[in-house]
């Protein structure tokens, strides 16, 4: 997974150590065959995505402690579903992404240039 390439051809920095994200619980958003959500856009949640996706049947706003989930707020960064990503877009509340966190896999689901209008950094979309 070390030579893992974000969406911009570098390598895939972390997403979030606190709280600790990724399908592999590891703090970036790698994949593999196991991760058939493809949890690879590491995106800062916002109230109105985190409102969004529990009406969408995903809660990421109530801790799960049997799950060693805290729940997660506004700010927090996440590794989202690609395509849950692009729902959120198309449904004009998609939360803003870390590029150099977000694994080229979402360029399955998603254009590069689509991302870079939501990218955190203007400067890294540049």
């Amino acid at each position: 997974m070390s030579d893992a390439k974000n969406v911009l051809g570098g390598p895939l920095a972390t997403c979030s150590t606190s709280p600790m994200t990724g399908f592999y619980r590891d703090g970036c958003c790698h994949t593999g065959a196991g991760d058939f959500g493809v949890h690879v856009v590491c995106a800062e949640m916002t109230e109105a995505f985190l409102t969004y996706t529990r009406a969408q049947g995903n809660d990421l706003s109530t801790p799960m402690p049997a799950y060693n989930f805290p729940g997660l707020k506004p700010g927090d960064r996440w590794c989202l579903c690609a395509s849950r990503w692009k729902e959120a877009y198309d449904d004009g509340v998609a939360p803003k992404v870390a590029l150099e966190a977000t694994h080229e896999a979402a360029l399955k689901v998603v254009s590069v240039d689509l991302l870079k209008e939501y990218a955190l950094d203007a400067e890294a979309a540049s």
